[in-house]
């Protein structure tokens, strides 16, 4: 490890994990590092606070939780993530940092004073984690000898290789010498896969994605060891927490618990495992059900379902995001209710996974790109009826009813069939439009279904939710999918959250590997019938069903072009195939085009942005020169896999958002994994663009230094059409 390497990852806090060429054979090393704290105006008082919010009874922390420690930390202002401080363990007993911090706590407190209590008091962040090696590691799973590309098949055996990376146990012995010190880590009984970066620690929802690739891996112990270590928070909490923190302990993620049992089952035909997590996935719904399930009218039938929606019970800023809440809150002219209000929205923002978006802002417009806030405060989450987070909820239902079924428990199978066929009415009557071909999110407020197009119109097709008009005619079918078919003719990238852009991250021109996956295999899931006929002629907008996106074609983005311009039109297709889409089959119903595109464009992306940021493949892909990898700030880095893409870009990370763009990344890696093993005999190798060209370092928030994160600058100049396709023509990825 250099020097630069190591100084870059101690002064952005970043945890490393030194690389070894056979994750069975030597435990990995993780460098744990701290965060140097770097407060504005160390020597001048603090600014006034407002009053502290009240203690919030599933968080009993006086020091990682509400309260003024954690508070007058945040007003320092001493870390740009204030992930950093809550993720610190205290190098002494809780009621000596208690004491010290009230012996400084006083009318004239500095920054630089708080600063000097937090590095003698608290020690590196991470430090409660240590990486392990893995046991059975095979160098060459199966499923690489379906990948037919030579560049891809070894690209997509060093993303195999990244969970030596990823692995973590909980090693509490490191923390004080053997003091009973106080960290925020909720500790784990079992080997544990973490997303990177900042994210530390056990998420839940991505590991629904890591355990995809996992299995690919063919590591099934692993698969296992998460899903026990969900069983043990579901007996302990009775619910799934966000991520293994005590500051998530309000709040969930998407139910995916089920989904993830049900894949392994199937991988492994482990049956042993369903007698532990049957009743124990039957408790999370349960709590589902009575924590986050109302009645909802129909506006359209007048039929009242029960529906499930985001509703975190909180009144106090996110310990993990303290500050940014903190100011959100107080930078308007709130009154205390309106502030615990807007508290109790960030989090249930946040137990959403789309934190934040569009989807759930009452005005999307208001601020700008680079402030938020005045949109953060008009979150609407818990009035809005999300499409997703019932899709799954009806296919968990379903799962569970199988396995029931199956083992002769004939009255849980027929409940949970009943739920899932409720849960599934509702979905068709308050989501589905008919005319615009697309599932939309139910507004308690307006009591309508909310124009706003995204990502999460693909879920009920995932889980095996078709309306009837669209069984009956192809060409719905294929409406109901015509943006897939927009974004690989218009674009370079994936498909993007929403196709509007705020500044929030799960909007434009952010595109997540959770949303590519779904989307894919939805498309894999409709019955074969629908998918027969090619992929219709015509411009790419014209294909999409009239009022689907809820905006005109004038304002879609536009593609930037390298070396200066944009366009507005279908710049992609060449050929009878697409730039980075793989190579046109004779034969191809316009289901299997739009996955064969949809999954090069992913490969592409991934592969990409890991080349860009300092990736290689010996004999294969030769290394960057020195001059393009000073451009992404990789000149010691060795390949970024990063948690979000961009719609209009394949080399570059995604931006926007409360933290700059992560590596690691859990879910890519997963997402690319299965991917490979589902499409590898149609992925090409990808054409990456030349990134000395009109490349901008560290553009938008995006993050620099060890991130390696960067994207490609573009003005805002018309050309013509052909200009864009002599560039096509002339080898270089738009």
């Amino acid at each position: 490890m250099s020097w630069t390497t190591l100084l870059t990852a101690v002064l952005l806090g970043v945890e490393l994990v030194t690389a070894i060429p056979n994750p069975q054979q030597a435990s990995p090393t993780l460098t744990h590092s701290t965060a140097v704290a770097n407060p504005s105006n160390p020597s001048s008082s603090l600014p006034s606070q407002v009053a502290l919010p009240p203690t919030q009874p599933w968080c009993p922390s006086k020091i990682f939780c509400a309260g003024p420690l954690l508070q007058t930390v945040n007003v320092a202002g001493l870390y740009p993530d204030q992930k950093t401080f809550v993720d610190k363990p205290t190098d002494k007993p809780p009621s000596q940092v208690l004491t010290d911090f009230a012996a400084i706590n006083g009318t004239s407190l500095t920054p630089g004073q708080v600063e000097k209590f937090v590095d003698a008091d608290f020690s590196g962040e991470g430090l409660e984690l240590e990486a392990v090696a893995i046991p059975n590691f095979k160098t060459n799973p199966a499923f690489l000898d379906g990948v037919k590309d030579p560049i891809v098949k070894a690209w997509s055996g060093v993303v195999h290789s990244y969970w030596a990376q990823l692995i973590r146990n909980t090693n509490d012995s490191t923390l004080c010498d053997g003091v009973a010190c106080e960290s925020s880590l909720i500790p784990l009984n079992h080997t544990f896969v973490v997303p990177g970066g900042r994210f530390r620690e056990i998420y839940y929802w991505d590991s629904f994605w890591i355990i995809q690739g996992l299995i690919q891996s063919e590591l099934y112990d692993m698969a296992n060891f998460t899903l026990q270590n969900f069983m043990d928070q579901l007996e302990k909490f009775g619910f799934v927490p966000n991520g293994g923190r005590i500051y998530y302990l309000n709040r969930s993620q998407p139910p995916l618990f089920i989904h993830m049992l049900d894949q392994y089952v199937k991988a492994t035909n482990d049956t042993g495992i369903l007698e532990r997590a049957l009743p124990l996935a039957e408790l999370e719904l349960e709590w589902w059900s009575k924590n986050r399930t109302i009645q909802v009218t129909s506006s359209y039938t007048s039929q009242t379902y029960n529906m499930s929606h985001y509703a975190v019970v909180n009144s106090a800023p996110r310990p993990e995001s303290y500050f940014v809440d903190y100011q959100t809150a107080t930078g308007a002219n709130l009154t205390e209710q309106q502030r615990s209000d807007l508290y109790a929205e960030l989090a249930s923002g946040a137990e959403s996974g789309w934190d934040y978006s569009s989807r759930w802002l009452k005005q999307p417009l208001a601020g700008n790109l680079t402030n938020q806030l005045p949109k953060l405060r008009t979150l609407n989450v818990r009035n809005t009826i999300p499409v997703d987070l019932n899709s799954i909820l009806y296919k968990s239902h379903q799962i569970l009813a199988d396995y029931f079924e199956k083992g002769g428990f004939t009255p849980q199978a027929t409940s949970h069939r009943e739920t899932a066929l409720k849960l599934r009415d509702g979905i068709l009557d308050l989501f589905w439009d008919s005319k615009k071909l697309a599932f939309y999110d139910y507004n308690l407020t307006s009591n309508a279904r909310n124009n706003l197009y995204s990502a999460a119109t693909f879920y009920p097709f995932w889980v095996g939710i078709v309306p009837s008009d669209v069984l009956s005619d192809q060409g719905k079918a294929f409406g109901a999918f015509a943006s897939v078919n927009l974004v690989m003719n218009r674009y370079n990238g994936t498909l993007p959250a929403t196709f509007v852009e705020t500044g929030l991250q799960w909007d434009l021109p952010n595109a997540w590997p959770p949303h590519q996956y779904i989307a894919l295999d939805a498309l894999r899931n409709l019955p074969s019938n629908l998918t027969t006929n090619a992929v219709p002629g015509g411009k790419s907008f014209d294909l999409v069903p009239s009022g689907q996106l809820g905006i005109t074609e004038d304002q879609l983005p536009s593609q930037p072009i390298r070396g200066g311009g944009d366009v507005r039109v279908d710049v992609s297709k060449l050929s009878g195939t697409v730039v980075n889409g793989g190579t046109a089959v004779n034969g191809e119903g316009w289901s299997q085009t739009l996955q064969r595109e949809l999954a090069n464009r992913y490969t592409s992306a991934a592969l990409c942005s890991w080349y860009a940021t300092g990736g290689s493949i010996p004999n294969l892909l030769p290394r960057r020169s020195d001059q393009q990898l000073n451009l992404t700030g990789s000149l010691t880095n060795t390949g970024n896999m990063f948690e979000k893409f961009s719609y209009f870009e394949i080399d570059s990370a995604g931006r926007g958002g409360e933290y700059t763009v992560q590596a690691g990344f859990g879910w890519t890696n997963g997402v690319a994994l299965w991917i490979a093993h589902t499409y590898g005999s149609v992925l090409d190798a990808p054409k990456c663009p030349n990134i000395t060209t009109n490349a901008v370092p560290g553009g938008g928030n995006t993050g620099g230094g060890k991130s390696g994160a960067f994207r490609i600058g573009a003005s805002p100049v018309s050309v013509t059409v052909s200009a864009v396709l002599a560039v096509v023509v002339s080898g270089m990825v738009l």
